[in-house]
């Protein structure tokens, strides 16, 4: 086992990974930016070290400073975590290079599947089934356009380096179609450094199965099951579950081996996860399935997995990492019980998910359940990086007693300061669909209504505020807390019966960067039209008018970086 590791990123899978060296004895060293000076991460580690400021471009996607911190630590590997940099293979042939072990694939392996269009074609030919679609070189829009009729609406146009929902968009229709192959381009351009794009066909009923796999260097490859993913909005996963609910024996044992087909036909060695997409409009009993794309590292949602399993994965990534064979064999492995996954985010869901920033004056959490967090009360959710508070994990002898001990460890955390999901999550698993476990990616959007209603006993001072008439809670600006008046914020939801009262100032949500703006002072706007793209917080987000009238004044230019409730937009009648 090593001495020493450094861990080359921050948050909640920084404390994951520093638990489990703890364990093992192996000492940790942190790096961290100045943003996360006083980070829990930080004081949790044996030794610590600033590598830059808060922007990510200068401090977590550093390779060369993880590296020259891991040689002057005398650290003899480099776990990458999740995200930033896990899955750059340039990063992991610099470890290699200055001879550090990188814990993770191989440069090669994670080459073969960091494109989706080419993983397809690999995959093809390895035998596992892909959606159907266009993964050609042609990125022209015409003849983009073009494959999207062939394919037929809707179509995903999706970013070839995508991940988490970047860079993907849904087209219904070829008269939306220019628009979203933009955004998409731009959007992977911004995060992954590649704007090329595939279509895929869209399936209307999907649920989104993966499956977690381990190889060792010895041959030797797993797999852990699955892991059902399919709630989710603006494409990114906020709930998720292991096994997944009505799964036959038969299919789960045909993506089993699918997975690993894809293992090695790619050697593939330490822990990732092939994510399929089920096509279940006949039902899940014999459900199509097409590989999606292969995540070369460890997932968020890896606690689900090591519930079920009895496992530490974390645990085998470092002992795959040392040259030992795994731990198992598929003999030994087997489904213990239930476990789900809620995701907590500093998050509006009234209000699109908009994402939300600010001191978590008050942060607590059940010791029933299992809390993977990258913050504690008294710290600040910051919009430098992802806005999620915690993970909540939940293992039960079943999928209803796992829902059971959720919903209670749901009603006994609490969080202030700051907009959250937690009354979404809460309604989220109350719901008799989700608990009869009829789920598919697009059970959040059939159920959006309900599921953003106030939870009735969340908060009783809060109701006893709201019921009192001057209470800035009944106020017609549709006030919120740590948020602009809904009024101002012009996204899609809140005030459409009251066009008299909406404001026609458009602030911005967030602070954040300017992507796009489409309007100009006296330009005539109809209510719902498209006027600018903000960036922040890792997603776009498109600003509309509130009402329709002209443009009186823009206050702000594209590439600007603008602050939390800067005036961007005036619209008078």
């Amino acid at each position: 086992m090593f001495d020493k590791v450094l861990i080359a990123n921050r948050g909640e899978i920084a404390r994951r990974i520093i638990r489990t060296c703890k364990r093992l004895g192996v000492r940790t060293v942190a790096v961290f930016s100045e943003a996360d000076r006083h980070a829990p991460f930080v004081r949790e580690a044996d030794e610590a070290v600033l590598i830059g400021p808060a922007a990510v471009a200068d401090s977590y996607l550093r390779g060369d400073r993880m590296i020259a911190a891991a040689l002057n630590h005398n650290a003899q590997a480099i776990h990458p975590g999740y995200g930033f940099l896990s899955e750059n293979a340039e990063f992991a042939e610099a470890c290699t290079a200055a001879g550090l072990v990188f814990i993770g694939p191989t440069p090669s392996a994670i080459r073969a599947m960091a494109l989706k269009g080419a993983a397809k074609a690999l995959m093809s030919a390895a035998g596992v089934p892909v959606t159907p679609g266009y993964h050609g070189d042609d990125q022209s829009p015409d003849g983009l356009q073009t494959e999207a009729a062939r394919i037929g609406y809707p179509v995903l146009i999706k970013a070839v380096a995508g991940g988490g929902g970047k860079g993907m968009r849904r087209v219904d229709q070829a008269a939306d179609f220019a628009d979203a192959l933009v955004s998409a381009q731009r959007e992977g351009q911004n995060a992954f450094g590649d704007p090329k794009v595939l279509i895929e066909k869209y399936i209307e009923i999907p649920r989104h199965i993966e499956i977690q796999l381990f190889a060792d260097t010895h041959g030797n490859v797993v797999h852990l099951f699955e892991r059902d993913c399919s709630l989710q909005r603006r494409h990114q996963k906020v709930v998720e579950e292991a096994p997944a609910p009505h799964l036959p024996e038969g299919l789960r044992q045909k993506m089993g081996q699918a997975a690993v087909k894809a293992a090695l036909a790619i050697g593939y060695v330490g822990a990732g996860t092939v994510e399929f997409i089920v096509d279940v409009s006949g039902g899940i009993g014999s459900a199509p399935f097409y590989f999606m794309e292969m995540n070369t590292r460890l997932q968020v949602e890896h606690p689900v997995t090591e519930e079920i399993t009895g496992t530490d994965l974390v645990e085998w990534q470092l002992r795959v990492a040392c040259g030992e064979p795994l731990p198992k064999n598929q003999d030994d492995l087997a489904i213990l019980g239930h476990a789900i996954e809620v995701r907590l985010y500093a998050e509006d869901p009234e209000n699109d998910f908009l994402p939300a920033t600010g001191k978590l004056e008050r942060l607590e959490f059940p010791k029933t359940a299992r809390i993977e967090s990258a913050v504690e009360q008294g710290d600040a959710v910051s919009v430098f990086y992802d806005p999620m508070i915690a993970k909540i994990v939940v293992h039960g002898n079943d999928r209803a007693h796992a829902i059971a001990k959720l919903r209670e460890a749901l009603i006994h955390t609490g969080v202030q300061g700051l907009t959250t999901n937690l009354g979404f999550l809460r309604r989220v698993v109350s719901d008799t669909d989700f608990a009869a476990g009829e789920i598919d990616t697009g059970f959040i959007g059939r159920h959006i209504d309900t599921l953003t209603l106030p939870w009735p006993d969340a908060e009783p001072d809060a109701a006893a505020v709201r019921a009192d008439p001057t209470s800035p809670w009944n106020d017609i600006n549709g006030f919120w807390l740590n948020l602009p008046p809904r009024a101002h914020l012009h996204l899609d939801r809140g005030d459409a019966d009251h066009a008299g009262t909406v404001s026609g100032d458009i602030h911005a949500p967030m602070p954040g960067k300017l992507i796009d703006v489409f309007v100009k002072p006296g330009d005539a706007v109809e209510k719902g039209q498209k006027l600018l793209i903000l960036g922040a917080m890792k997603i776009e987000h498109t600003i509309k008018a509130p009402k329709a009238g002209t443009v009186t004044a823009v206050h702000a230019s594209a590439s600007d970086q603008v602050a939390d409730k800067a005036l961007l937009v005036e619209i008078r009648d």
